[in-house]
């Protein structure tokens, strides 16, 4: 097998995709230890793995990838979606009481914005739902800094151009005008940094409150704000069909 097709990895994220912590305390573990590879004890977390031959044991036991868990969270403003900080402020793993396994979070949002976040130890899952070329929906309630034209809410829903390249159509829903302020729905495919404030700016105004609604066929119907709740089985079986069905689109397009 050519080392190209060979499933390699770093051993601190063989850890941390088994669900067993996060790769910071995967890198301390390794570091005091704990992990061995092929029965060679190995204190170098940037190691390379080979998935399909190495035999990796913590404290001993073969690593074994954890239960799968998803978990849907009202995210608040002010949390940061971070494992830790270190100043100190509050991260969206402070909400997630009783939960003990490690979830990583699907995507990310900012410490000012509110609303839906997605977690779990999924990692297939997590890099389909993340995957640009999926084109994975997501919806959010904007509270714009100004009145908007309707050829502002065009250019926001015909694509804007940013730093970092020319936005995909979005699809841009007028919700009612204050005396001030425009209050809107736009749904994105793409998950690139601070996107929906930047469009706002594109178009000169800004974000003055933002509020994630929905991912997918995910919402956050019945949940309150800071709360969360395990998905059922047919969300999961929802998402996960979803995402195969974007997988084969992208496959048939390439």
């Amino acid at each position: 097998m050519k080392q190209t097709e060979r499933r390699l990895k770093t051993l601190d994220r063989v850890l941390s995709k088994a669900g067993i912590g996060s790769r910071t305390e995967a890198r301390s573990w390794i570091g005091s230890g704990r992990v061995a590879v092929n029965g060679k004890l190995i204190q170098t977390p940037d190691h390379w793995v080979d998935l399909d031959r190495d035999r990796v044991t913590f404290d001993g036991k073969p690593l074994q990838s954890a239960e799968s868990r998803y978990v849907l969270l009202y995210k608040p403003k002010g949390f940061l979606t971070a494992y830790r900080d270190p100043e100190g402020r509050p991260t969206v793993y402070d909400l997630l009481t009783d939960v003990k396994q490690f979830l990583g979070t699907v995507g990310r949002l900012d410490l000012d914005t509110s609303g839906l976040l997605l977690m779990t130890n999924d990692n297939a899952l997590a890099e389909a739902m993340t995957n640009p070329e999926h084109k994975i929906p997501k919806t959010y309630l904007v509270k714009a800094s100004t009145l908007l034209t309707d050829e502002q809410l065009n250019r926001l829903a015909n694509g804007v151009e940013l730093s970092d390249g020319p936005t995909r159509p979005a699809t841009v829903v007028r919700q009612r005008d204050s005396e001030k302020y425009t209050f809107l729905e736009i749904t994105i495919t793409e998950g690139r940094n601070r996107q929906v404030r930047r469009m706002l700016e594109a178009v000169g105004s800004k974000v003055l409150k933002l509020v994630r609604t929905r991912l997918g066929p995910l919402t956050l119907e019945g949940l309150s704000i800071g709360k969360w709740r395990d998905l059922t089985p047919e969300e999961v079986t929802r998402l996960r069909k979803q995402s195969r069905a974007a997988g084969r689109s992208v496959k048939r397009k390439s």
